[in-house]
């Protein structure tokens, strides 16, 4: 073993590389996986922020433009092929064309009320894909890093009952190296919760904008455009118009 007495001038023998080179296998594993865990913790971290703001910019589309149209087809095609809302718009209209083929009677409203639905659904569970593995990481990485700092102090007792005392050269590198995989799993483990926290926090308003909007659409198509929310302002002396939920308007 490389002692600090005949370490090469300037080299820290009690490092990151002379730690997982003195720890072997195990070792090694431990802090490939943790390493793994956290490039994949922050790639979907990143990944998902840039979706969601996606989305949040499609909102603002909505408001400034959507409900200005004359009928539901132009709306749509105000918005992004690939918007959430789009997807929401275009699953709306195809029920209501689809609703005439239908051999037993169901009602429209229920009809176009399920498939955007289905829609709703869709994109809520595509917002929350990777998060599960966000949180697998921020519950196990404290345990794998402990798992390496047992095996850091179990090797420290090992050269010490080998030595007959307990030098500062016989386990500083065990100790060294258990520390390390300690740090190493609560740095892996902070990011990950962190991360899910904020992502789940932004994607409940996210859901809740598409719910809203959902909502405004079957009232629009059930009421043959008679219904639809205004985001706009009103003109003095005029009383002003509050929007609900599902779209209807009441004068406050």
């Amino acid at each position: 073993m490389t002692t600090p007495a005949t370490a090469a001038a300037g080299a820290n023998p009690y490092g990151l590389v002379p730690a997982l080179q003195q720890g072997g296998l195990i070792t090694q594993t431990v802090f490939g996986l943790l390493v793994v865990s956290l490039a994949f913790s922050l790639f979907i971290i990143f990944s998902k922020l840039f979706e969601q703001q996606k989305i949040i910019n499609q909102a603002k589309k909505v408001r400034g433009s959507f409900w200005s149209a004359p009928n539901m087809r132009d709306a749509a095609a105000k918005l992004d092929k690939n918007s959430a809302y789009r997807q929401i718009v275009d699953d709306g209209i195809i029920a209501e064309e689809q609703h005439s083929k239908l051999t037993d009677p169901i009602d429209q409203h229920e009809w176009i009320h399920s498939s955007i639905i289905r829609s709703q659904n869709s994109i809520a569970s595509k917002l929350g894909t990777g998060l599960a593995f966000l949180a697998t990481v921020g519950s196990t990485a404290p345990f794998v890093g402990l798992f390496g700092t047992v095996i850091g102090i179990y090797r420290a007792l090992i050269k010490i009952g080998m030595a007959g005392q307990a030098s500062i050269d016989a386990v500083a590198g065990p100790v060294g190296e258990a520390l390390i995989m300690t740090a190493l799993g609560l740095a892996v483990a902070v990011p990950a919760v962190l991360g899910y926290n904020w992502l789940v926090r932004r994607n409940k308003t996210i859901i809740e904008g598409l719910t809203a909007f959902a909502n405004d659409v079957h009232g629009y198509m059930i009421s043959n455009g008679a219904v639809r929310p205004s985001y706009g302002t009103t003109k003095v002396g005029q009383p002003k118009v509050a929007t609900t939920a599902s779209g209807v308007q009441t004068k406050a």
